[in-house]
């Protein structure tokens, strides 16, 4: 499997995601997050955008949230992120990082929705790329890995190409402006109507946990992490 390859073309289509302005419908605003919808074009569920700004400059930013080390302190959804191969790493020229970081994860999700939503568990494909303006993009998309094949003990879920579009915030640099998208097939039985009831405020909750965490992470006592631990749950 050329993953390079499918790196590439998953960065093609969240920039594209990020450059279309038509039909949207907004699904929810907190706390100065908007999260919009529209139907996805992958699978029959619904391609989502998510919309803030976080307190942080885009090259800190774009390395806080790919960082598979401290994912886990402070991503709430999630028990379990480690990087489980890499493709290639980070290039320096003349003393300038490029962003270059392609690598696969395993993600164990916690459960959602009063535990009617059961621990999904991912293999994905995650790509970093720095496009003109300091623009980052970190897509990824789910990917078939034999090394981990799906277990009995949780549902294997698929991320459709989903990411993170980091920008500086025009008037203020030291600030970025994060937008999300986000297209899982989270697979199962399940009924849709939970998951369009569930995903949105899932989504704000993000963005909080992410801001909460570059706080903890810049006071010197809040550096560290903790590993997270897969338990076994009844699947719905």
């Amino acid at each position: 499997m050329d993953y390079k390859a499918i790196a590439q073309q998953t960065a093609q289509e969240v920039l594209s995601y990020n450059q279309d302005t038509s039909g949207w419908k907004v699904v929810k605003i907190s706390k100065k997050i908007t999260v919009s919808s529209k139907a996805s074009r992958k699978f029959l569920g619904n391609l989502y955008r998510v919309e803030g700004i976080i307190p942080e400059s885009t090259f800190k930013l774009s390395d806080f949230l790919y960082q598979p080390g401290n994912r886990v302190a402070w991503d709430k959804a999630l028990k379990v992120y480690n990087m489980i191969h890499r493709i290639d790493s980070e290039i320096y020229f003349f003393n300038t990082r490029l962003f270059c970081d392609t690598f696969i994860c395993h993600t164990i999700t916690q459960s959602f929705a009063m535990g009617s939503i059961s621990p999904r568990d991912f293999i994905d494909l995650v790509y970093i790329k720095r496009c003109e303006g300091n623009m980052n993009i970190i897509s990824s998309k789910s990917v078939d890995f034999p090394e981990y094949p799906p277990s009995s003990n949780y549902v294997r879920g698929y991320n459709h190409p989903c990411g993170y579009v980091c920008s500086p915030l025009k008037e203020n640099p030291a600030y970025s402006k994060l937008v999300m998208f986000v297209q899982t097939e989270m697979r199962g039985k399940l009924s849709p109507s939970i998951i369009e009831k569930t995903v949105p405020s899932n989504l704000v909750s993000f963005v909080l946990n992410a801001k909460d965490g570059i706080k903890t992470h810049k006071a010197p006592s809040g550096r560290g992490h903790h590993n997270g631990h897969a338990s076994f749950q009844k699947k719905k």
